[in-house]
């Protein structure tokens, strides 16, 4: 197994695929709430900072700004669906290469927990324009829902469960550096149906999980046994997920 500290830039270099077609999305409301109260879309420029294979990039982008996908990783990057208006940007959160106070809001999807994070907020802060908006984006797994938590164990009984799941993401850690003010955090559903297919995808995605070997051979099992029990007439299991928003502005 990938030992946790290895370099989060390189994590997914092998998962890439997988990223982009299991992970989930985020409803409409949520990035909604992330652009609301602001200048027309059209008129704004939005960076995606850490951004996979453009899952919440292309969200953005559908509402019509411009997106700056800033993210470090070139297989996620080549593994990301064309839009005509995102335009990809090999850059870290500690260093996005932009030039400062040039842009109105700055997105962090699902990737907060690998940023060095005082040095990325510094970074986030410099190339936001003020006014400027920053939003933490977040898909947390429901331990109330029996499919999803069942999906939480069996990922625990292998020892392959994220550290993004493992660890809550606090506010607090932007807040307190005194450079975003307003603190607001807005949570909605967020519902991801997935065949039994999918359902392995989706946790062959997770970098803390093993490609072949007894642990994977064991999942795969628990998994198969899963999706049985919770499948619909469609063949399809639903995993619950609430997604928390958490903005500021500059």
């Amino acid at each position: 197994m990938e030992p946790l500290d290895a370099d989060p830039t390189r994590r997914f270099s092998d998962r890439a695929e997988d990223y982009a077609r299991y992970r989930p999305g985020y409803p409409a409301e949520a990035i909604d709430a992330i652009l609301a109260g602001l200048r027309p879309p059209s008129q704004l420029v939005v960076v995606d900072v850490g951004a996979g294979t453009g899952i919440s990039t292309r969200l953005l982008a559908d509402r019509g700004p411009r997106v700056l996908a800033v993210e470090p990783n070139a297989a996620m990057r080549a593994a990301a669906a064309a839009h005509p208006r995102v335009t990809w940007v090999d850059g870290t959160a500690e260093a996005t290469r932009l030039p400062a106070a040039a842009h109105d809001v700055a997105v962090v999807a699902q990737a907060f927990h690998w940023f060095d994070a005082p040095v990325a907020v510094r970074e986030l802060h410099r190339i936001l324009r003020q006014p400027g908006r920053l939003s933490v984006l977040w898909n947390r797994r429901s331990r109330e829902d029996a499919f999803t938590l069942g999906y939480c164990m069996a990922l625990e009984a292998i020892d392959g469960e994220a550290p993004a799941e493992r660890n809550v993401f606090d506010p607090g850690v932007v807040t307190s550096t005194g450079l975003f003010t307003n603190p607001r955090t807005l949570t909605f559903h967020n519902a991801h149906a997935l065949t039994e297919h999918e359902l392995i995808g989706r946790a062959m995605s997770t970098s803390t999980v093993p490609r072949s070997g007894p642990r994977t051979e064991e999942l795969l099992r628990l998994l198969h046994a899963l999706h049985g029990r919770h499948r619909g007439a469609d063949g399809r299991a639903t995993m619950v997920y609430r997604t928390e928003v958490h903005l500021w502005d500059r």
